[in-house]
């Protein structure tokens, strides 16, 4: 169990900007609306531990009413500690069930030894948070992704998917009977860590993800955390960009007409119903080239 957080001004002031954070996008992306029934997953990990106290506080006094449940999955992991987890819960109060499964024996038992474990694990951990979902009644999925998360997969779809993908804040599941949330999509890895060490929460490491130092996401938070210290706030301007897509700009053409994308011609007697271009007066050069438009150079 926790302790108390410190109450200094700095920690309380990072609260508030975390659920000041958290709080925005929820309301960006409309995540939580009246009546809904969030089952929010918690792994032991500083990021779930953070996204359940944001929605216990900001639960507290939103103008909506909608339900927490907490869900864990006991993965059978060598060394879980499986009675951190339900302590915890039971002394917070919250609504919360505990699944075993053993995905653990699975992954090891499909994946060759040093290779990563991340997809196939991941894949059966959805399977279990979506049969939980369905099994608790709860419409509304919420995970523990930040900002930083999100980043990283922009790039690893980049690099080796050949993709111009991210994470995205909201996303309804492939069955349509759930869709999925991330309000820490504003939150940054490095303010969830600095609240985290605050509450003291009792964090139990990932033995089938964590250790993997070849993972290429790791590669990935390395180059960008590399770039952080060069540039600082480049993490955060990427992001941004993620929420400022211009499809024109691009090459798919499923997002953009670039087929029929044509300019308009002067109305002429040839053409009476083409748009009418107005075209900006040229300067001509000596030879008869165009050159740079009189609007341009002229005041």
């Amino acid at each position: 169990m926790s302790s108390s957080p410190p109450l200094s001004n700095t920690w309380l002031r990072l609260r508030k900007r975390l659920e000041r954070n958290v709080g925005k996008a929820i309301a960006d992306y409309n995540m939580i609306e009246e009546g809904d029934t969030v089952l929010v997953c918690v792994s032991g990990g500083k990021d779930s531990y953070t996204l359940l106290s944001m929605l216990l506080a900001l639960q507290a006094r939103a103008p909506v009413d909608f339900r927490l449940r907490v869900m864990n999955l006991d993965q059978k992991q060598p060394g879980f500690p499986a009675d951190v987890l339900p302590r915890y819960l039971a002394a917070l109060g919250v609504d919360y069930r505990i699944v075993e499964q053993d995905t653990y024996a699975v992954v090891k038992d499909k994946i060759e030894e040093g290779k990563t474990t991340c997809s196939l694990c991941s894949r059966l951990r959805r399977g279990v948070i979506y049969r939980t979902a369905k099994e608790l009644g709860a419409n509304k999925i919420a995970l523990g992704h930040h900002r930083d998360d999100m980043v990283h997969t922009l790039f690893l779809n980049l690099f080796f998917a050949g993709q111009l993908k991210a994470m995205p804040p909201k996303l309804l599941t492939d069955d349509g009977c759930h869709v999925v949330i991330r309000p820490l999509a504003y939150c940054s890895e490095s303010a969830i860590a600095r609240f985290a060490r605050g509450m003291n929460y009792p964090i139990i490491p990932c033995n089938l993800c964590g250790s993997q130092e070849n993972l290429q996401r790791q590669k990935v938070r390395e180059m960008l955390a590399a770039w952080e210290q060069r540039f600082p706030g480049r993490t955060e301007v990427i992001f941004s960009a993620l929420q400022k897509v211009v499809p024109s700009h691009l090459a798919d053409p499923a997002l953009f007409d670039f087929g029929n994308l044509r300019a308009a011609r002067e109305k002429t007697a040839e053409h009476p119903h083409e748009a009418i271009c107005d075209l900006p007066a040229v300067r001509m050069l000596p030879s008869g080239s165009p050159a740079i438009p009189l609007a341009v150079i002229q005041p």
